[in-house]
């Protein structure tokens, strides 16, 4: 589910006001004057808590200004000549028809300004926790038009700031996954995609390749493939999935790249489905290979063909051109694979009752390692929702300590399953610890559903206690990776805590010790998703963008962290100058053309604003992609 926050841009221009109706606005001529205007609105402003949000929300014709802080905004409207106007701009002004955009302080037409009265007694409770008063009236002759809000703050009648409304997609952060042990450490299925890093639901496991090809070739190299016949010849596994990644060489047109790419990766499946009866899901994607090449090209001779358009990229490089570029291009031409594997079932036919039976015999008879791929197949029942969990009770397994990996699977798995068990599943595995009392594998399962039980607040914590005891696990053998990303997700919720009391201050300690300790671990790309959600959700963007940054660079980069990216720096005109920036453009038009097109739809049109079209060097590239 997405949810939404809002992102204000501040922009102090002295540009030319439109020949319209300004009212009874003044427009500060020097920043002297801007400054004496003004004073106490700024101070304002920099008072404002990073928490505080406002922005122009549009019901038919009518616009309010809404704000989720009421004492703010009495603050920010006290005296007779404080107020607000707004100026509703529309995104023909931005057509690619236009050689450029002319920049002027006013973009589009503006409303009558509302004063401090008005606003304060027209301002009313609306839709939980926000405040709303109604600013102006859209005419009807641009009620059809694509348009967007901007937002003029008045003091003493002054214009002192001038607002974009940003509207920029996030998700509901999550904790990072610490997973749960089973035979081994075992995470979750809530990853963006799996990787080879990472582990996985029962007996699940990915495997990585990747495989040249030859220029105009879509065969390829048995020598390249052989690492997978060789992978897939010493596992009892079966393929489950299969994701490809196929690239071309920029050079040549787009339809016979794709028209390349998309032969190699159905060549690269038909010989891997050779290996198996049971039907390999296929997820293939092609593009050319736009940013290794221009990653490539730095500190070369050949650098200046990263500042051209693509098509005149295109015109360049054949003939001469192209052979003598070829030591560069020949290592863009290929197919990036993903296989996820999953552990061949002997007892996949075998009806639940009959399983249940030969678990509590093999558990009699004390053949552990049989009794433990039978729970497996359990539990890939219960996965696939096959069997009940209730059926588990049926499993006659003695208490005592040498089956406890048992006991434990058992509980871990059910609150995996379902995390509405974690606090059934916790008080299990604190009976179980009693049991093993140095167990780590359990202390772990305990210290992991703790944290999240507090989160949901389930159960009271003493925070000092839960830290100690995550500490603690260092001592039975676990790694201090995992105990720095437990400790990542204990201050995760206390920042959530400490927000919700207004603790700014705390809460701020908490926000930096993440920062400084996230790298002391592994993240999958789920992680780095989630940490980016978590710093943008409390305002702390520009971490986000610095955790986010060179995994935006890479072409194997997922597309949702990729676009998230986009989403936090598209706003910042520092970052778009910058010459990396193109590659980060082109990575995100050929992963998905049309989700980076409607970045620059209006923001009631799930874009983040078409303003950023007046964006000289991100029009260009809108233009040169998006508009035919």
């Amino acid at each position: 589910m997405k949810t939404f926050y809002f992102f204000v841009f501040l922009l102090f221009p002295f540009y030319l006001i439109n020949a319209q109706n300004t009212y009874d606005i003044q427009f500060p001529k020097t920043e002297n004057e801007r400054d004496q205007n003004c004073q106490s609105c700024f101070q304002i402003f920099r008072q404002k808590p990073k928490e505080v949000k406002f922005s122009i929300k549009r019901e038919g014709n009518n616009l309010y200004f809404q704000t989720n802080d009421k004492k703010w905004f009495n603050t920010l409207f006290k005296n007779s000549g404080d107020g607000i106007a707004v100026d509703v701009v529309a995104k023909d002004r931005y057509s690619c028809d236009l050689e450029s955009v002319v920049p002027t302080q006013i973009r589009g037409k503006l409303l009558k300004p509302v004063y401090a009265s008005k606003l304060k007694s027209g301002l009313k409770p609306h839709d939980g926790n926000a405040f709303r008063v109604h600013v102006g009236r859209i005419s009807d002759t641009d009620i059809n038009k694509k348009l967007e809000y901007n937002i003029l703050f008045l003091s003493n009648k002054s214009l002192c700031r001038y607002y974009v409304v940003y509207d920029l997609e996030s998700y509901k952060w999550d904790l990072l996954d610490t997973g749960m042990y089973l035979d081994s450490l075992t995470y979750n299925t809530k990853q963006i995609k799996l990787t080879a890093k990472e582990g996985y639901i029962l007996r699940s496991k990915t495997l990585k390749f990747k495989i040249p090809f030859e220029k105009n070739k879509s065969e390829y190299s048995q020598e390249d493939i052989k690492p997978i016949y060789d992978s897939l010849r010493l596992t009892d596994f079966n393929i489950k999935s299969i994701n490809i990644k196929a690239y071309s060489s920029v050079e040549g047109s787009l339809e016979r790249n794709i028209e390349l790419q998309e032969q190699r990766a159905n060549s690269i499946v038909a010989a891997l489905q050779t290996f198996q009866k049971p039907t390999i899901k296929i997820e293939v994607s092609s593009s050319e290979n736009w940013v290794e090449f221009l990653n490539d090209i730095k500190d070369t001779k050949f650098e200046n063909l990263g500042k051209l358009k693509k098509n005149l990229v295109k015109a360049k490089l054949v003939g001469a051109l192209s052979q003598e570029m070829e030591p560069i291009l020949q290592y863009h031409r290929k197919a990036v694979l993903e296989l996820e594997l999953e552990k061949k079932n002997k007892y996949k036919t075998i009806i639940p009752n009959e399983l249940i039976v030969k678990f509590n015999a093999s558990i009699k008879a004390e053949n552990l390692d049989e009794a433990i791929e039978i729970q497996n197949a359990l539990f890939e029942k219960l996965k696939n929702k096959e069997i009940s969990p209730n059926l588990l009770r049926r499993m006659e397994i003695p208490k005592q300590s040498r089956f406890v990996k048992i006991f434990n699977k058992n509980s871990a798995y059910r609150y995996m399953l379902n995390e509405l068990q974690g606090l059934i599943v916790y008080n299990e595995l604190l009976d179980l610890e009693k049991l093993v009392p140095k167990n780590g594998e359990v202390k772990y399962n305990i210290a992991a559903i703790k944290i999240r039980l507090w989160r949901f607040r389930a159960i009271d914590i003493n925070e000092t206690k839960l830290k100690n005891q995550i500490y603690a696990l260092k001592n039975y053998d676990i790694e201090s990776s995992l105990i720095s990303r437990m400790m990542v997700n204990y201050h995760i919720i206390k920042a959530e805590n400490l927000m919700r009391k207004r603790d700014y201050v705390n809460k701020d300690k908490s926000v930096s010790y993440i920062k400084n300790n996230y790298k002391k671990f592994y993240l999958s790309d789920y992680d780095y998703l989630s940490l980016a959600q978590f710093f943008s959700y409390y305002a702390n963007v520009d971490m986000a963008v610095e955790l986010l940054k060179k995994k935006a660079q890479s072409i194997n980069i997922d597309e949702d962290l990729l676009f998230y990216y986009l989403n936090l720096t598209l706003v910042k005109r520092e970052l778009t100058q910058q010459d990396d920036y193109r590659t980060i453009l082109l990575n995100a038009i050929n992963m998905n053309k049309a989700r980076f097109c409607k970045l620059f739809n209006t923001v009631e049109g799930g874009g983040v604003t078409f303003q950023l079209l007046v964006d000289e060097y991100l029009r260009g590239t809108y233009c040169e992609n998006c508009e035919d």
